[in-house]
């Protein structure tokens, strides 16, 4: 299967943030988006789920096109969006949320097993009856992950995972990406550490001016000091995207 964007364009409301936007993220592959803030990485992710508006191209999984599709059946075809604000319901214990997150298993992939969950992350075993509200922003992160995977997504698009996380829970979560991945699941990242995207991805994509601008494995990037100094040194320019 393949995730395929051809020439997408969109807007929050009359401001437009993406010109034309071409990616594609292969069966069992990670493809890492970096750049720096503002230039429209986050509203990629959330455009192909169909949460921003686009204007114009193609938004295709395994040739059928998603866009103007409804977020839920976005979902539902086997794309799983983890937001950054790890949302996570508050009120539900830690199996509760699992639970409401799971779905019939795909062909394509391995199926997932609440069991899975809990061996990838042992502390969310220890607090299974715990209220999602209480817990640390890490373990939040973790669940947010796992009640996507539940739904045995063919893709996974997720969104800044390491933010604001110690060094220990980054590096566990960097374990379970590349888990992941082994298991046939896709994965578009968005990560602001180049550190990690160079060390997990098969491809990075860097970004500017709301498109790509680069796109090669990890060893092209780290050799192309002018695309690095170019697009990824640190800018005062440029709020959130």
């Amino acid at each position: 299967m393949t995730l395929e964007l051809r020439d997408v364009h969109a807007r929050y409301g009359k401001s437009r943030v993406l010109h034309g936007v071409d990616l594609s993220v292969e069966h069992g592959t990670i493809v890492t988006l970096i750049g720096r803030n503002g230039v429209g990485r986050s509203t990629t992710l959330k455009t192909i789920v169909g949460m921003v508006e686009t204007n114009r191209g193609s938004i295709l999984l395994d040739g059928c096109e998603q866009r103007g599709r409804r977020t839920f059946e976005i979902v539902r075809s086997g794309i799983a969006y983890v937001p950054e604000e790890r949302l996570v319901f508050d009120n539900l214990t830690v199996e509760e949320n699992l639970v409401l997150g799971m779905q019939k298993p795909r062909a394509e992939c391995a199926a997932w097993s609440v069991s899975d969950m809990y061996a990838f992350f042992p502390s969310l075993l220890e607090r299974r009856n715990a209220l999602a509200g209480r817990l640390s922003g890490g373990e939040q992160q973790m669940l947010t992950i796992c009640r996507s995977l539940l739904g045995n997504p063919s893709f996974m698009l997720v969104d800044e995972p390491t933010e604001g996380l110690a060094p220990l829970i980054v590096q566990r979560l960097v374990d379970v990406i590349r888990e992941i991945r082994s298991r046939g699941v896709a994965m578009l990242l968005v990560e602001q550490k180049m550190t990690i995207a160079l060390d997990v991805s098969d491809r990075v994509d860097v970004m500017g001016h709301g498109r790509i601008v680069f796109s090669g494995s990890p060893d092209a990037l780290r050799n192309d000091t002018e695309v690095q100094r170019r697009w990824l040194e640190v800018s005062d320019s440029g709020s959130g995207d």
